[in-house]
């Protein structure tokens, strides 16, 4: 095991700092803090960002680091951790590394023994946890479902005798079909709890069941991020097996899993990823790369 004792020693770290979702209010004094003691600021998108520094007073030099840059810009950040620098990674919005990029960044300077620092503050899913009405003492997070029809329903299935409170996000242009792929494969009595524009001045709650979000959507003009919370099934089971715990995952989520559960490097876990799945090495870096 390794230690890591994040403030007895001096030296580089890489914080990852929670920004609001959406009310400015919910920045912590911690996170302004910081942005500001920070050398680099790696931003997901840096014109975002640049706007909440300029609210904040923060004249912390930024650099981008999201989806479609993270071998080149984690490289960058490496090594700017390497020069003795401190850098503060943060998402457009919530907790970085939750279905977040950062999350191979992050093990990947844990690996490198660089103090790893979460710098908490707002996050979308718990929020909307709390405010669901729904069982909050077990709950699974799964992000966001796959975008195709047929891994989705498939995705859907597997989740449908867990126990646990599921937790989604969703884009409001896909809300409508994954809506009803759910009251497909739940059943209409399942409640459920929408939220949408969490924090913002058009905040919403929609409580009841599967049946009435699927007319919801149906009816509605869909606009905002919107989390879904569905009540597990009191009949079910909880996940026993864990020898194929990465079938809930898209094969991006596969790989990131890894690098963030055992500190593999990107390259380790697309083989390790590839080997679990039983598919050509190549196929897993073509998806987790985008290059396909």
């Amino acid at each position: 095991m390794k230690s890591q004792k994040s403030f007895s020693q001096s030296g580089p770290r890489l914080y990852l700092v929670a920004t609001p979702i959406g009310n400015l209010e919910d920045m912590t004094f911690r996170a302004v803090r910081i942005l500001k003691e920070a050398d680099v600021i790696a931003a997901e998108d840096t014109r975002n960002t640049r706007k909440l520094c300029t609210h904040f007073e923060i004249q912390t030099a930024l650099i981008s680091y999201h989806e479609h840059n993270r071998d080149t810009a984690g490289a960058k950040i490496l090594s700017l951790l390497e020069e003795g620098k401190t850098v503060a990674l943060v998402s457009d919005a919530g907790m970085p590394c939750i279905s977040d990029p950062g999350a191979a960044v992050a093990a990947e300077a844990a690996d490198a023994g660089f103090p790893v620092i979460p710098v908490p503050g707002a996050n979308a899913a718990l929020s909307a946890l709390a405010a669901s009405g729904l069982p909050a003492d077990q709950f699974l997070f799964m992000g966001f479902l796959p975008r195709q029809k047929k891994e989705r329903k498939e995705a859907l299935e597997r989740l449908g005798r867990r126990q646990e409170t599921l937790l989604f996000y969703e884009a409001p242009h896909r809300l409508k079909d994954t809506v009803s792929a759910m009251e497909s494969v739940f059943g209409s009595e399942r409640r459920v709890t929408i939220a949408r524009e969490l924090t913002k001045k058009f905040e919403e709650f929609l409580r009841g069941t599967l049946a009435e979000a699927a007319a919801w959507t149906a009816s509605s003009e869909l606009r905002g991020e919107f989390c879904v919370i569905v009540e597990g099934n009191a009949e079910g089971e909880h996940e026993s097996d864990d020898s194929a715990w990465w079938k809930l995952l898209t094969v991006t989520e596969h790989v990131d899993e890894l690098i963030r559960q055992k500190g593999l490097q990107p390259k380790e876990a697309i083989k390790e990823a590839a080997k679990e799945r039983g598919v050509p090495k190549r196929e897993v870096y073509q998806l987790y790369h985008g290059l396909t």
